[in-house]
């Protein structure tokens, strides 16, 4: 495992690098680093190590790591979760593109999104491998079950999750967006 745990590392500088030279922000413009952030509508929201969206990253690994086992089950573990750590450090560019954070303002209830601090989007990484890992070593029905769980405790402490995230980024619904807004 030396050669992919090296090569996520490089992964993770290429991508912080990338990040920096967008543009944007190490840590929190606040000056704080904090291990949660949980207010989901608030400035600090992306910018820290873990917040409400940091399962929906857990569920990232999950998914890759069934995704790629299906796909590609001659791989070792290793070969996939370098994949998947390629997957989500493009994501984590894309998503911080100004084209993505204006989707995000015009589409969900993220209407102050600045997008993600370069620590967020490390931690993010983190936090998939982190579901990527636990994948590999539960039984598929016991992530399946993790996952679900993320989603309904995030559905329920700020009404949205994986799924919405992608359908109101995909397909804006209007009556979803007003649940999400109480």
């Amino acid at each position: 495992m030396r050669r992919p745990i090296l090569a996520v590392l490089g992964i993770a500088v290429v991508m912080a690098t990338v990040l920096l030279a967008m543009g944007r922000v190490p840590i929190c413009t606040c000056g704080e680093v904090l291990l949660w952030y949980g207010k989901a509508d608030g400035p600090g929201n992306s910018q820290h190590i873990a917040d409400w969206y940091t399962p929906s990253h857990i569920i990232h690994g999950l998914l890759f790591y069934a995704a790629l086992a299906w796909l590609r089950p001659g791989w070792s573990v290793g070969a996939r979760m370098v994949v998947a750590s390629l997957v989500e450090a493009a994501w984590e560019i894309a998503e911080n593109t100004p084209m993505v954070i204006d989707r995000y303002r015009e589409a969900t209830l993220a209407a102050g999104y600045q997008g993600d601090s370069v620590l967020n989007s490390l931690a993010d990484l983190g936090w998939m491998l982190l579901g990527f890992a636990i994948a590999a070593r539960l039984p598929w029905k016991a992530s399946l079950a993790l996952g679900v769980f993320f989603e309904l405790l995030a559905l329920y402490a700020i009404r949205d999750n994986l799924t919405l995230n992608v359908l109101m980024l995909l397909w804006p619904i209007q009556g979803i967006r007003e649940w999400q807004a109480g």
